[in-house]
């Protein structure tokens, strides 16, 4: 159960992080492989894509409340795509060790800010509940 839709969203893209995670490690284990191209997981491009198709347009309940669809959960989906222009070594493979962790560093941070996002929503969720049997 989630403490809102928001939440919801929270869940989805904590879960996007983690698998980003992995790709970046794979990357960083294949620094030997010949011929290997650097992978990344890609979000962001998918909700540029919906955005453009005005499947994020927010409908309007009533003249002084908006509310965000929850259709979008469905179709915001991760996609593995091999990175571009990036500098090849002799042997073909254009993992860049110092990139990978740039990287990983940056998930790394995104990871726990999502986490602390949940937590917090989930203590005003509590709250609400709390409040809710006083009465």
């Amino acid at each position: 159960m989630h403490a809102s839709n928001v939440s919801s969203l929270l869940f989805q893209r904590l879960s996007h992080t983690a698998e980003r995670q992995k790709v970046i490690t794979s990357n960083i284990a294949n620094i030997n492989t010949p011929n290997y191209k650097t992978k990344e997981l890609v979000f962001e491009n998918e909700l540029k894509l919906a955005k453009t198709n005005s499947d994020l347009k927010l409908n309007v309940t009533h003249h002084n409340h908006m509310r965000i669809q929850t259709e979008m959960n469905n179709k915001s989906k991760s996609t593995l795509v091999e990175v571009q222009n990036l500098q090849e070594q002799n042997d073909g493979n254009n993992v860049s060790v110092d990139q990978q962790i740039s990287e990983m560093s940056k998930n790394r941070t995104e990871f726990h800010a999502i986490q602390s996002a949940i937590k917090k929503d989930s203590r005003f969720f509590k709250s609400m509940i709390e409040s809710s049997a006083k009465n």
